[in-house]
């Protein structure tokens, strides 16, 4: 018989392979009058799941550079990564930083599941293409673990900052001259612990956008089973972890297509699949309520 304990190393392992997962909470309100030659660009923050109790990050700022250039008539797009003379560089021309509008703060990124996000950074920016996003953290971060606290350091000479570079299409652009990015934040490749049993932060993030990703949700009960969802098909992989009262869970940012659930029962319940689930990019299959039985 299995036991949670199992249930929970075995999630682990598999989160090494874990895909990401857009959120689908409303945007506040933003103004409807954005100023010619500008965009509206809105930061959503969510989360993949993880065994910690707790995991807090403390964010100073957002600064964007937007590729200027982009927004010109004829204006051809042969970005490179490789390409040092393209507006990624700082002192190119069409390069120009922005600072979006945040709260400071803690977030504890491990509440950002299941379907929630929070706005994370938004502000009016220039017409053009997103090519960076710079995220800077500050000296408050740590995890819970087990009801114990630990420090959650970045590695000696590492930077206190985080840049994704972009090609600047991810985004999502829902009305005229309004553009969102989800940024997920992977809490298994973004901490590590050293063999002196402490903790470091190393941030891993992946952006997604609703529109071009489809999403499964239901409920799963009794809640003592512990469940482990899987989310799967030949190409893609993704997990959550249904442990708060109702049961809900949602899995997001999957590709168009045909999945297989399975439903990894903890304290002698039945394991459970569900297959031939089908995904459309734009909306949620809904999978009700699922009842295991021991």
């Amino acid at each position: 018989m299995k036991n949670s304990v199992k249930v929970i190393s075995a999630l682990a392992l598999m989160l090494v392979a874990s895909v990401v997962f857009y959120a689908c909470s409303k945007e506040k309100s933003a103004s409807s009058d954005v100023p010619a030659n500008q965009q509206h660009l809105s930061l959503y923050l969510s989360d993949d799941p993880s065994v910690f109790d707790k995991v807090l990050l403390d964010i100073k700022s957002v600064e964007v550079l937007v590729d200027t250039c982009a927004a010109q008539p004829g204006h051809h797009d042969d970005y490179d990564d490789d390409d040092h003379h393209h507006p990624d560089s700082l002192n190119h021309p069409c390069a120009t930083w922005d600072t979006l509008t945040i709260k400071p703060g803690v977030y504890d990124v491990l509440k950002l599941r299941n379907g929630l996000d929070t706005l994370l950074a938004q502000g009016n920016i220039p017409k053009g293409k997103v090519r960076k996003i710079r995220i800077d953290l500050g000296t408050n971060n740590s995890l819970v673990k087990d009801s114990v606290s630990y420090p959650l350091n970045l590695p000696p000479g590492a930077p206190s900052y985080i840049v994704l570079s972009l090609r600047g299409d991810e985004f999502n652009e829902y009305k005229p001259d309004h553009i969102h990015l989800w940024l997920d934040f992977d809490v298994v490749r973004s901490i590590i612990r050293a063999y002196n049993g402490k903790f470091y932060l190393r941030p891993v993030f992946h952006f997604f956008t609703v529109s071009t990703t489809g999403a499964i949700e239901g409920e799963v009960v009794p809640r003592d089973a512990v469940p482990v969802i899987s989310v799967f098909n030949s190409t893609d992989t993704a997990y959550a972890l249904p442990w708060h009262e109702d049961g809900g869970f949602k899995v997001r940012g999957l590709k168009e297509g045909t999945y297989s659930v399975y439903i990894n029962a903890g304290n002698g319940y039945a394991d459970t699949t569900i297959t031939n689930v089908s995904v459309t990019a734009g909306k949620k299959t809904e999978l009700g309520k699922i009842t295991l039985h021991k």
